[in-house]
């Protein structure tokens, strides 16, 4: 059982004991490769957490930028959010289909604009349903509330940054994907992209952070896996994957055992792949 803390990781015990909080907003953020074939609007319109709002990671991005889903502006953001009536005062909880998964990104996402009253469902729509608990197929009653946004430039990184970070080791370059995809040994999924890491970067895969049944480890765990890939901790640190979401579980689990001192880099490997300048290293850490 997660435990419980409304602004990094809540369980459905909990969710489920707050279901009636006037505060409470629920949001549905799944997220498929595209190579999945899945449609998690459709999923979301057939069966949801009762109440919950769906959050479009694809559409509520940075539509001017050629890489997939990179962070909204503010503006965008803020719209997007009183469209959804999720503003200030709100307590959010983030789920997704998949258990502890694409409901990151959007944790990080609120972090990044400001809000801290946010958490991630552990377990997520899986464990939920397991249980056997309320599920529903009609869209919520939308009510209009406003949300300051100050954006927190910190939890973010550039490629700019990211090469200086790699050439100059100030940092732990995490990468959330397969030890396979870092070391190089399969091809991308994404076409066009060379197969690689970012030169220093350590391995972290996502799955190894939870457990067999698809909730987050214990903090003590978290911090232990991370050591066990050679992580110093010590160290500021930039967490990288595919294309910006799973580097957010990382982002989430360093949260839950203290580490405070994180940033994703929203271009990750779908940016830093394509750029035959950018040097790649293959093989182990």
């Amino acid at each position: 059982m997660a435990q419980d803390d409304p602004r990094t990781l809540v369980s459905t015990e909990w969710l489920a004991a707050h279901m009636k909080d006037p505060d409470l907003r629920v949001i549905d953020a799944s997220w498929h490769m595209p190579a999945a074939k899945r449609d998690p609007k459709a999923e979301y319109e057939t069966a949801h957490i009762p109440g919950a709002r769906f959050f479009d990671i694809d559409e509520i991005s940075d539509l001017r930028s050629d890489l997939p889903h990179m962070a909204p502006p503010i503006e965008k953001f803020m719209s997007r959010m009183r469209a959804m009536g999720v503003g200030d005062g709100h307590q959010v909880v983030v789920y997704d289909t998949n258990g502890v998964n694409s409901a990151c990104r959007v944790w990080w996402l609120f972090r990044l604009m400001g809000q801290n009253d946010v958490a991630v469902l552990d377990g997520g729509l899986p464990k939920w349903q397991a249980e056997g608990r309320a599920i529903e197929d009609m869209a919520p009653i939308i009510r209009d509330r406003h949300m300051t946004v100050r954006r927190q430039n910190h939890l973010v990184k550039d490629v700019t940054q990211v090469s200086s970070a790699s050439k100059l080791g100030d940092y732990e370059i995490i990468d959330a994907r397969s030890a396979e995809r870092f070391k190089g040994e399969v091809d991308e999924p994404r076409a066009g992209l060379r197969s690689g890491h970012i030169p220093s970067s350590k391995n972290v895969p996502f799955p190894t952070l939870l457990t067999s049944d698809g909730t987050m480890k214990d903090p003590d765990t978290l911090r232990t896996v991370f050591e066990d890939a050679g992580v110093d901790l010590s160290k500021p640190a930039i967490t990288t994957c595919g294309s910006g979401v799973t580097a957010c579980i990382l982002a989430l689990a360093m949260e839950r055992f203290g580490k405070t001192d994180y940033a994703v880099y929203d271009g990750s490997w779908t940016e830093w792949g394509a750029f035959p300048t950018l040097p790649i290293a293959t093989g182990e850490a």
